[in-house]
């Protein structure tokens, strides 16, 4: 199998290149700064996405605007194709060459997906330009994990790239140890969609589930939409697989994947799977019938448990009905909102520029969110070295009734 670190060294080849020929100065500290969100607004995320921005808005609606005395202003990206009804190589490569060169644009919101981040990162970190992700959960953005990373996305040799959730490592550990532990299976089916998030996800299903004693059975699935993937589950009920798990996101061909799944081996009754966050907000998942039962993980706190932990979060949750008439389509939508406030938080600490908010996450005084404040609920601290956040919890849930639910949450040190 190719791993996808290769291709995407390509795209951000091509990416630093286009950067190097349109320039890309520090923005000039106008009193009118814009913060970029970067999202597929086409394909099977597209709700998500839509739900997201509103999110966004409604959180710098709520603040007047303004980010200390700097006003806001919001430009959305679209970085997925009509085509390919998804996050796209070549829309992520000429969406960072926007954003460098919007001159008033002093932070990136997203990405969605972290194969789209490995493309831009490079590019906004040359550029000195923030990055802050509400759901890119591949480690090696911020850690080491693969060859060369996290190294190869920081050309500038200073961080410039945080996140408001936990990456996969915590995920696929929490993921394992539920499903040898509580649900006492001993031989996975690991399935991933070859693609960033999925192979960095499954790798960490992979080394805690084999260092509790389990047998692994690794093989990626077909993402190409429409693909068949029947043989694929022959070959693991041959093999005696007694759980599938599913390291992608619902995107790649997933409709098709959970059919072929329960046509081969049984609904989740029969034979269980589960599946990461990836697989979380899709309204076509929720509906179907062969998607019942499913065991989810979900990197922080979901929808469900913001509304039912009350206080400030539970109020923002309401004030976006009121709104859209509608709750957000996806709990990564909320954290769209968390990293917005963390980005308005380094704009107010700031002069204005590129490198004064840049310099407020990474080189001032730690930037943090109280659980009171925050519009998830959840209180953290960004690291200033990596970016990451300094507390993880994580939510595990089953889909019932066609409804994510939460059955409780799991905290990891």
């Amino acid at each position: 199998m190719i791993k996808p670190i290769k291709i995407g060294a390509l795209a951000i080849a091509g990416a630093l290149a286009l950067a190097a020929c349109s320039g890309g100065s520090d923005s000039a500290g106008s009193d009118v700064l814009v913060v970029g969100t970067d999202l597929p607004l086409q394909g099977a995320s597209a709700d998500a996405s839509k739900s997201t921005n509103e999110v966004i808005a409604l959180v710098l609606e709520q603040a007047g605007g303004k980010a200390g005395d700097y006003t806001v202003e919001v430009k959305e990206y679209d970085d997925s194709t009509a085509a390919k009804g998804a996050w796209d190589d070549a829309a992520c490569a000429k969406n960072a060459q926007d954003h460098v060169a919007n001159a008033n644009e002093v932070a990136i919101m997203g990405t969605y997906n972290s194969g789209c981040a490995k493309i831009i990162l490079p590019v906004a970190n040359e550029a000195g330009l923030l990055m802050v992700s509400h759901a890119n959960t591949y480690p090696g953005l911020t850690i080491t994990w693969d060859a060369g990373e996290p190294a190869l996305y920081y050309p500038s040799g200073a961080r410039s790239y945080a996140r408001v959730i936990a990456h996969d490592g915590f995920q696929g550990t929490a993921a394992a140890q539920y499903m040898y532990n509580e649900l006492g299976k001993r031989t996975l089916a690991l399935l991933d969609d070859t693609q960033a998030y999925g192979i960095g996800l499954a790798d960490a299903v992979e080394a805690e589930f084999t260092k509790l004693g389990g047998t692994v059975l690794r093989s990626g699935w077909d993402i190409k939409a429409g693909s068949i993937n029947t043989s694929t589950f022959e070959k693991v009920k041959g093999q005696g697989a007694d759980i599938v798990y599913y390291a992608g996101i619902f995107d790649n061909n997933g409709v098709q994947l959970v059919k072929d799944k329960t046509a081969v081996l049984g609904d989740n009754t029969v034979f269980p799977s589960m599946a990461p966050d990836g697989f979380s907000g899709y309204p076509v998942l929720r509906e179907m019938p062969e998607a019942e039962g499913l065991w989810m993980t979900f990197a922080g706190k979901s929808l469900d448990g913001i509304k039912k932990g009350g206080g400030q979060a539970a109020a923002f949750i309401d004030a976006y009905v009121t709104k859209y008439g509608y709750e957000p389509n996806s709990s990564y939508a909320v954290y769209g909102g968390v990293a917005m406030q963390v980005i308005m938080k380094a704009i107010a600490a700031s002069d204005g520029t590129r490198k004064g908010v840049l310099d407020a996450v990474f080189a001032g005084e730690q930037i943090c969110l109280t659980a009171e404040e925050s519009v998830s609920g959840m209180g953290f601290c960004l690291s200033t070295e990596t970016g990451d956040v300094d507390t993880v919890t994580m939510t595990l849930q089953q889909m019932t009734g066609g409804v994510e639910t939460d059955i409780r949450t799991i905290d990891i040190s």
